[in-house]
């Protein structure tokens, strides 16, 4: 096989991977939920980028330091030991299904703003939302270069209603025309910056993708760093900037209610067509999220089979290096959590998939970061995001976190049909 069919991804590739994969369905609707924390959230936003970019530091160091490994949770698993690879990779793969199905969420919430009978009933909103994610599985299985293409394109174009938001904000500001809230007590804020922080994490999350697709990365040891960094970086700023100008702007009351706030921002000062063009990007936004997020959670369990962490019944490829087993699996059970939660508000839904994919996706991120020091690498970092994992998960809440562990324990009977061998080709257990 071509080296280029294997590795497809260089560095712009790779940084569509991460920015796409941030930009998706979470900061779309995530003005209501941050509506209530006021400058709070703006504060979040801020904390969550710090610990995100420590944690996208670490991956890309130990990405450098272990450039054999199949992704971050192969290095989990080599530095960790073989159980806690398992515990963590199939932690962060139920994260990653759940996701796609709160990124469908969010997609087909966009797409009903500007055609309606998209989500008239509950079931009609999750069966659109099991139609996305079912499109994009079978864009996947013709190969990881269709989907890296396809990334790129979507990335371009989901951009344009974040800069839409901060054009209006500006223009808004040099005229004199905006009247921010006053900046709450500092008792207020330290009450509320947990949730906050929990909230704010997961538009964050996929700044890890770089490193978890690692072995379709070209030159790993350079380009998951570059990547991952770049992405967090600018996808962070951007964030901050769109989020907090919908937030402190509108009313929060207006802005809490509403299921498309984006649309809601543009429509209240360029008009309805301007919203529905929006409601279209945004729903293209997510779009390309899902498709990102339909790649990683084939890579997932692709990498950890391939380091010896789950059977080999994870590893069948096709002949263009797809797993096709595994995109089929992870998209059923996709499909099986969007129906079994169709709801009355899509809103309710998404609130749902999100804080259970964050909570388990914190595991990796905490995991990763212990692996770096136990092998004493960019210890600094590691020990910031350490950190910001446990006050993450103390932000979500007991029973958020307690589930995430449920999920976790059920990869055990996976771990003593692992192969009984080294982990990976030539990644030592010990060293």
């Amino acid at each position: 096989m071509d080296t280029s069919d294997k590795r497809p991804f260089g560095f712009w590739t790779a940084t569509a991977l991460v920015v796409g994969g941030m930009i998706g369905s979470g900061i779309f609707m995530m003005p209501a939920a941050l509506a209530p924390f006021g400058w709070t959230g703006s504060i979040a936003w801020i904390v969550s980028i710090a610990g995100a970019l420590a944690i996208a530091y670490t991956i890309g160091r130990m990405a450098q330091a272990m450039p054999e490994a199949t992704g971050a949770v192969a290095i989990t698993g080599a530095a960790l030991g073989e159980l806690a690879g398992v515990l963590v990779g199939w932690s962060y793969w139920v994260s990653v299904w759940c996701a796609n199905a709160a990124i469908a969420t969010a997609a087909t919430s966009y797409l009903a703003a500007i055609v309606p009978p998209l989500d008239a009933t509950p079931w009609a909103g999750a069966l659109t939302s099991v139609a996305l994610l079912w499109l994009l599985t079978l864009l996947n299985l013709a190969g990881a270069r269709a989907a890296g293409r396809f990334q790129v394109v979507t990335t371009i174009l989901k951009i344009t209603p974040l800069i839409a938001v901060i054009v209006i904000a500006l223009s808004l500001g040099v005229r004199g025309e905006v009247h921010l809230p006053a900046f709450p007590a500092e008792q207020a804020v330290i009450a509320s910056i947990a949730t906050a922080v929990t909230l704010t994490l997961f538009p964050l999350v996929g700044f890890e993708s770089a490193g978890v697709a690692a072995e379709r990365v070209r030159d790993p040891e350079r380009n998951i760093m570059r990547a991952s960094m770049a992405g967090t970086i600018g996808t962070g700023l951007l964030y901050i900037l769109v989020c907090s100008a919908i937030v402190l702007i509108l009313s929060p009351d207006a802005v809490t209610k509403s299921s498309a706030p984006f649309a809601l921002f543009v429509g209240q000062f360029w008009g309805s067509g301007a919203s529905q063009t929006i409601a279209l990007f945004a729903a293209i936004a997510a779009i390309g999220a899902l498709n990102g997020w339909v790649l990683i959670q084939g890579e997932v369990p692709l990498g950890m089979a391939r380091a010896g962490l789950l059977p080999g019944w994870f590893s069948k490829v096709s002949a263009r290096d797809v797993p096709v087993r595994v995109l089929l699996l992870s998209s059923t059970l996709g499909t099986v959590l969007l129906l079994f939660t169709a709801s009355p508000t899509l809103g309710g839904v998404f609130q749902f998939m999100a804080i259970l994919a964050s909570c388990a996706t914190l595991w990796l991120y905490l995991a990763i970061c212990v692996a770096a020091l136990v092998r004493r690498i960019a210890m600094p970092t590691a020990a910031i995001g350490v950190a910001f994992s446990l006050f993450a998960f103390w932000g979500a809440g007991w029973e958020a976190a307690g589930l995430s562990v449920i999920l976790m324990l059920t990869a055990i009977p996976l771990y003593f049909l692992r192969p009984k061998a080294t982990l990976g080709d030539g990644i030592d257990l010990v060293h």
